[in-house]
């Protein structure tokens, strides 16, 4: 296997993750807790709501629902990946490139934590190349 990041750098990325695990924790519970408003306010999408308002209106906020919907799940995933970054500094194999094995630079690790190729390999896979 190729280079590994130092102990000290991978207390550095667990921390950063750590951090923003919790942000991806937060900005969750928000997106729940408009959704559970949005639907219980009158001109809401539940059944009997959207007879009594304008049809434009509910559809307005039926449409953000299912913004806020999707919105939820791609945080959610996020954060799972972000948890299986914090796996990998465990195991011992955070920052290497599951394609050629090299050290994935550290400001790519930094901006994107759940990376696991190098820029050049996820930009042939891309691009169909192997």
């Amino acid at each position: 296997m190729a280079n590994k990041y130092s102990k000290t750098k991978l207390e550095k990325f667990k921390k950063a993750i750590t951090e923003k695990m919790g942000s991806v924790s937060e900005d969750i519970e928000t997106i729940k807790e408009g959704i559970g408003t949005a639907s219980n306010k009158q001109g809401g999408v539940t059944p009997d709501s959207i007879f009594s308002v304008h049809m434009a209106d509910a559809g307005t906020d039926s449409h953000e629902q299912e913004k806020s919907f999707m919105l939820m799940n791609r945080e959610s995933d996020y954060f799972k990946k972000l948890k299986v970054a914090l796996e990998r500094i465990e195991e011992g194999t955070f920052g290497v490139c599951k394609v050629c094995d090299a050290l994935i630079p550290e400001e790519r690790m930094t901006e994107v934590p759940n990376a696991t190729k190098c820029v050049q390999c996820k930009e042939n896979e891309k691009l169909g190349l192997k």
